[in-house]
């Protein structure tokens, strides 16, 4: 019976692994997606996981709401923070500090 809960444990394990990473995938490139868009440079090709919670997807179901946080600049030359929450694999939001807009 040991055995039983400990195999179930470890693919729970597993399964939490790999969906973390299908989601820093999924951030990551929406990350890169928001600052193309916003006509600034998305800095070091990469978003940090800062917050995890359960939360509902639109249609009811209990998902994992995980909140990332990237760095972003307008010029090069400063570095404004970026955060973007996904629901499930769903992108819920994308925010980002006031940059100037350059010509």
């Amino acid at each position: 019976m040991d055995a039983i809960i400990l195999l179930l444990l470890l693919v729970a394990l597993l399964w939490f692994w790999f969906d973390s990473m299908r989601a820093l995938e999924v951030a990551r490139n929406m990350g890169k997606q928001a600052c193309s868009e916003a006509n600034v440079q998305f800095l070091d090709d990469t978003v940090a996981n800062v917050g995890l919670a359960l939360g509902r997807d639109p249609s009811g179901r209990r998902v994992l709401r995980r909140t990332y946080r990237f760095e972003f600049s307008e010029t090069g030359n400063t570095r404004l923070e970026g955060r973007l929450i996904l629901t499930g694999d769903k992108i819920e939001s994308v925010t980002m500090e006031p940059y100037q807009i350059l010509p």
